[in-house]
């Protein structure tokens, strides 16, 4: 994407999102009526329905050869990545913008904007037969799962975007890993088949674009092979699956921000698929850096255990609950030491104030 086209999209992005979507708590009853008021660009079908009976939806949009199969939510606690399908159809809404008008001429572009509605209702990974349906793509037993499956059967993508969200404990260096790019493997030993070759160069100009936005914040996830997971076996079968998780941006607990970020990157990838270019430069992928997994919400530094009588760190994490049909992060404790190789959301010198016993720590949360 040259320079020109990512300011362009950058402007869009910051003042032109799907407004009636927003924070961490997205339910089937957000999407729906933004569903029923797509225009007529849009192909929209029922596709099945949930465990506990809400619809799963099908848009389509575009007349080109090349078949793109988007879906996000199959974790339900996992919702940027269906505000930036929303966001991505609002933008191909738009016919003014001549990029619009070069994928939809090259591209079919499919979308499952919310595939696990039951457990984004009641804010879980799973869905409401308490299965995984990342880890259901072998033996298929959710309905959910089903319908994905039957999807691809039917679409027969050349690509595939699957959208979640990441932990906000991973990071690249001194920041947060806000957006995370993997390529799946096909089998354990990792091996760089031409398939992921593909899957990697769309990568790089994703990561390319996007680390103009957020340098120094954008991870490589573990290529890891996972036997019944839904990226791996998709991307064994044949279909180039780019895997996009969204994580933490400073301050942007509701991932507003990084809404953004994933939307652009999705336009990157899908820019670069329609423009046909050279797949070969794959190479440049393992130069993304790797995730790691030391950062956290809050350090508390300097707090000395009067029982142990010594000066440690504590690391705090938030855990995400439902409460009231808001998501609220309650502050855990999540590791005591020296966490000199830690960085945080916010850190907090305590200057060697005393705790009696590890346990009274819980008081740092009253302050």
């Amino acid at each position: 994407m040259n320079i020109t086209d990512l300011n362009t999209l950058v402007s869009w992005s910051k003042n032109h999102k799907e407004n009636n979507l927003f924070g961490r708590y997205l339910t089937y009853a957000d999407i729906e009526p933004i569903l029923k008021n797509l225009s007529q660009k849009f192909s929209k079908e029922i596709i099945g329905h949930s465990y506990k009976g809400i619809p799963i939806h099908k848009i389509t949009i575009g007349s080109g050869k090349i078949k793109i199969l988007l879906w996000s939510q199959m974790h339900g606690n996992e919702s940027t990545g269906t505000k930036a399908l929303f966001d991505l159809l609002k933008w191909l809404d738009d016919d003014t913008h001549l990029m619009v008008n070069e994928i939809l001429k090259a591209c079919t572009l499919v979308f499952v904007p919310m595939l696990n509605p039951d457990g984004a209702a009641v804010y879980t990974r799973v869905n409401a037969q308490n299965i995984d349906l990342n880890r259901d793509a072998v033996a298929v037993k959710a309905p959910e799962s089903k319908i994905l499956q039957a999807v691809l059967k039917d679409v027969n993508p050349k690509y595939c975007f699957n959208l979640h969200d990441q932990r906000t404990i991973f990071n690249v260096g001194d920041y947060p890993a806000t957006i995370s790019f993997l390529a799946p493997s096909e089998e354990e030993s990792r091996e760089v088949t031409e398939g992921r070759k593909i899957t990697m160069s769309v990568i790089n100009a994703m990561f390319s674009s996007l680390a103009q936005v957020i340098p120094g914040q954008i991870g490589r996830y573990t290529d890891e092979f996972y036997p019944t997971a839904t990226g791996d076996n998709f991307q064994k079968a044949g279909y180039y699956t780019i895997l996009i998780e969204a994580g933490h941006y400073q301050d942007d607990y509701n991932r507003e921000e990084v809404r953004r970020f994933n939307f652009i990157s999705l336009v990157a990838g899908i820019s670069f698929i329609a423009s046909e270019k050279d797949n070969s430069n794959y190479e440049a992928y393992f130069e993304i850096p790797n995730n790691e997994k030391s950062f956290l919400d809050i350090i508390y530094k300097n707090i000395e255990l009067v029982e142990e009588n010594r000066l440690v760190d504590v690391g705090v994490l938030f855990k995400e609950t439902l409460e009231d049909k808001k998501v609220i992060f309650r502050p855990t404790i999540e590791i005591i030491g020296n966490l000199s190789e830690y960085n945080a959301n916010t850190i907090i010198n305590k200057n060697g104030e005393k705790f009696e016993t590890k346990l009274s720590l819980s008081k740092l949360f009253d302050n």
